[in-house]
């Protein structure tokens, strides 16, 4: 009886640590979605922000079109932080001219050359931001001043 109740408490114990051990990381094309679901730590910090609202407003009128390709790894707490918040941005800003690739890279620096060829990605997370198929800037890591703040930069200098 009493290995019965220990078995059954270990099992207890392996599902309920399941989270923290098995999706570890989303690799490749993602959405938003799949990254919120997957790690509803990310959407208790996407709730948690306050974007600017003048740089929000700036980027909700913005009317041609906008690519951000975003470099993050699911396991990287500088993706946790950045991409969370320009989750929230995007949802505020509600502009359909801008659109977002989200890509996951792998932990392991020797698997990742697949999903960062030929973009020279460093450090994650990165945003790259085009307009016309033209790459206009990039967000590395760390923002400089906020992701908002310097996403509204980035665009609006590059096409005034």
């Amino acid at each position: 009886m009493e290995k019965k109740i220990f078995i059954l408490v270990f099992v207890i114990n392996c599902i309920a640590l399941l989270p923290l051990f098995g999706n570890t990381e989303l690799i490749g094309q993602l959405t938003k979605e799949q990254i919120l679901e997957s790690f509803p730590d990310w959407q208790e910090q996407m709730s948690s922000y306050l974007p600017k609202a003048e740089f929000i407003e700036k980027l909700h009128s913005i009317n041609w079109p906008v690519k951000i390709e975003v470099f993050l790894g699911t396991w990287c707490p500088d993706s946790k932080e950045h991409v969370s918040d320009y989750f929230k941005i995007t949802e505020m800003a509600d502009n359909p001219n801008i659109t977002t690739n989200y890509i996951g890279i792998p932990r392991d620096k020797g698997s990742r050359q697949p999903f960062i060829e030929e973009k020279n990605i460093e450090r994650i997370p990165t945003f790259i931001i085009y307009i016309n198929n033209e790459e206009k800037g990039r967000i590395v890591e760390h923002p400089k001043t906020s992701v908002e703040e310097d996403l509204a930069d980035i665009i609006l200098k590059a096409v005034l």
